[in-house]
């Protein structure tokens, strides 16, 4: 039977494709399509002997949207993948799911560096209908909670954004997860909600991009975005990536979910600077008996380069750059070609705004 994701149940944000069935023959609520920073255990798949057959001493658990945890597994409870488990907290106890467990457990933590020891916490056992009651019912509190700390907030006029509420498994506590700028006195809200929704309160500050990973999104290429899929590590972005690939220091278009720079754009930033080495310099002008021309931009993948002459900068030249090389050492030896025309690639000496093709136009992708 086929299991269609409800786009009305909160545990969509945990992983799970409906909320959880506490029938004797309920099914795995966990689903891979629905989790944020999903991994799949391709070593599960491989044939026995090829596995490694040591104890499985940690696994993985998936919490609300992107929160995930190492811990220590009792040797004698038997988990797999999907399956809801009770997890020791301070204080009481959360509600997870198995996502990882066996070698890519230690794959994961070597990857995050993460360090197993005395803090390393463990799991329980797997969760009884009663303890999935109360996550249930404490899930479900969620919403509200996070609309009604919104409205308190405003009242306090506090300077920070609410962006989700995670409730602890057994409905003794929450996380307020915020952004802000400049540091927040919460104090009087925390005892407001403290006194309203009768749970301890936890506020964690996170980042612009923390929280576009944890709310998800579709990114301008068509895509879940990255740090919503596999991206955890954010390194700093800066305009000279967008400069080095020839884009248009557009911010509306270069700036992400997160209102900051796209992580995207580091991504081919090596190629670029590698590919850009045989290209000439930007400053480097070509002189002919017509005139000196100057550079106008480049195309990496198709070897040209567009010059215009520094009287005419209407009349664009697609010049391959094997001929700009050419030009360049005549240059050198004082030689100078009657005009770059006769170098120029005509049938690239359009360029796209010259032909009235914008990025938003559908044209653009007519051949």
């Amino acid at each position: 039977m086929t299991h269609i994701a409800s786009k009305n149940t909160p545990f969509l944000h945990r992983g799970c494709r409906s909320t959880p069935d506490l029938s004797p023959h309920n099914n795995p609520c966990f689903s891979h399509g629905a989790c944020k920073l999903d991994v799949q255990d391709e070593i599960l798949q491989m044939p026995e002997p090829q596995r490694s057959r040591e104890k499985e001493e940690y696994i993985e658990i998936r919490f609300k949207n992107s929160r995930k945890d190492f811990y220590r597994k009792p040797p004698e409870l038997a988990l797999v993948t999907g399956d809801i488990v009770a997890v020791e907290a301070s204080p009481g106890h959360d509600i997870g799911i198995v996502s990882l467990r066996g070698e890519m457990v230690k794959r994961q933590m070597a990857k995050k560096r993460y360090v197993a020891g005395e803090n390393t916490k463990t799991v329980y056992r797997k969760a009884r209908n009663n303890d999935i009651e109360k996550w249930v019912y404490a899930v479900s509190k969620e919403e509200d909670t996070l609309f009604r700390t919104r409205k308190i907030i405003y009242d306090l006029k506090l300077e920070m954004k609410l962006n989700d509420v995670e409730y602890q498994g057994d409905g003794t506590k929450a996380i307020f997860y915020y952004t802000a700028e400049d540091r927040v006195d919460f104090r009087q809200l925390i005892k407001i909600l403290a006194e309203q929704f009768r749970i301890r309160i936890e506020m964690k500050q996170i980042g612009v991009r923390q929280e576009a990973a944890r709310m998800g999104g579709i990114g301008s290429c068509g895509r879940e975005l990255c740090c919503v899929t596999w991206l955890t590590r954010f390194r700093s972005v800066t305009t000279s990536s967008a400069r080095t690939q020839q884009l248009s220091l557009n911010l509306q278009k270069l700036a992400g979910q997160c209102s900051k720079l796209k992580c995207c754009l580091n991504f081919e930033q090596e190629v670029y600077q590698e590919a850009l080495k045989e290209f000439p310099p930007n400053n480097l002008n070509l002189r002919s008996k017509k005139g000196e021309a100057e550079f106008m931009k480049a195309d990496v993948f198709k070897e040209m380069v567009w010059y215009s002459y520094v009287n005419d900068h209407s009349n664009m030249m697609a010049i391959p750059l094997r001929e700009v090389k050419k030009i360049i050492q005549m240059n050198q030896k004082g030689k100078y070609p009657a005009k770059l025309e006769d170098f120029a690639f005509t049938k690239e000496q359009k360029t796209d705004f010259e032909i009235g093709i914008s990025e938003e136009d559908l044209r653009r992708f007519d051949d």
